[in-house]
């Protein structure tokens, strides 16, 4: 495959496929703020070299396709609500060029995918995980939501099971995961990447624009006006005592004690 990276992000392209992946293994392929521009870069760059008719979002070594935002990064957002409200402009937008993309994006989830790890497994057009893969949005614990997975995940795997993730914080299993219609299927640990690309040959020998067309008309119920109520709830919650608290119990290791009141 031919090499190419972009921040985070390590790029292989070969027989149609592109391979994306989150290369912070170290860190539990935690993603910084830089991340979502560089994902949209990086969307860009496979969408137009005439070449790649699918892309496989992955992520580095095995304990995680990504645990989610780097909190330490979210501590040092000190910019007040004009910050917030650009930082979740920039992940709506990271999470819309996967949705809006003309090429088919699957999620090869190794590991942890939890916070935007999850997000980005709702984001993309179907997932397969390995069999030690777990998945959970546990932002309010940070007295934050999934921002974008409080509007995506109710459509996949449905409201009730949406909203008990959310309130609980509860992790799931590649199993469950598969029950309720988050991943498409679940293979070992050492065939995710074969399986994948097994996948996305399947799919790059289709006509790439009858899949376009079809992408388009199967996501034509994605508004823009959640996106934007999306961002201005989560800009809020940003800059509410909770969440600094929340950042705050996290880098401190201890438990958090959420008074309820916005700054």
């Amino acid at each position: 495959m031919t090499p190419h990276r972009i921040g985070d992000l390590n790029i292989e392209r070969a027989d149609g496929i592109a391979v994306l992946t989150i290369d912070r293994p170290t860190k539990l392929n935690a993603l910084t703020n830089a991340f979502w521009a560089d994902l949209r870069a990086a969307l860009t760059m496979v969408e137009t070299d005439g070449q790649t008719r699918v892309v496989i979002l992955t992520g580095a070594g095995e304990k995680a396709f990504s645990a989610g935002g780097d909190i330490a990064g979210f501590a040092d957002m000190d910019g007040g609500q004009s910050e917030m409200r650009a930082f979740q402009l920039d992940a709506m937008a990271g999470f819309g060029a996967i949705e809006r993309s003309p090429l088919t994006v699957i999620a090869a989830v190794n590991g942890y995918a939890l916070g935007g790890g999850c997000e980005l497994t709702l984001a993309c057009d179907f997932a397969i995980a390995s069999e030690t893969a777990t998945f959970g949005m546990p932002e309010a614990a940070l007295g934050l939501i999934p921002g974008f997975g409080a509007i995506r995940a109710p459509e996949v795997i449905g409201r009730p099971m949406a909203k008990y993730m959310v309130a609980t914080g509860a992790r799931i299993s590649a199993q469950r995961a598969l029950e309720v219609g988050l991943v498409q299927a679940v293979v070992a640990p050492a065939a995710l990447m074969d399986e994948a690309c097994a996948l996305a040959a399947r799919v790059a020998a289709q006509s790439p624009y009858a899949l376009s067309v079809g992408k388009r008309l199967m996501n034509r119920q994605i508004d823009q006006t959640a996106f934007d109520y999306s961002v201005e709830a989560i800009t809020m919650l940003q800059c509410s005592d909770d969440r600094a608290e929340g950042v705050a119990a996290f880098v401190e290791r201890r438990a958090p004690r959420f008074g309820g009141e916005k700054a």
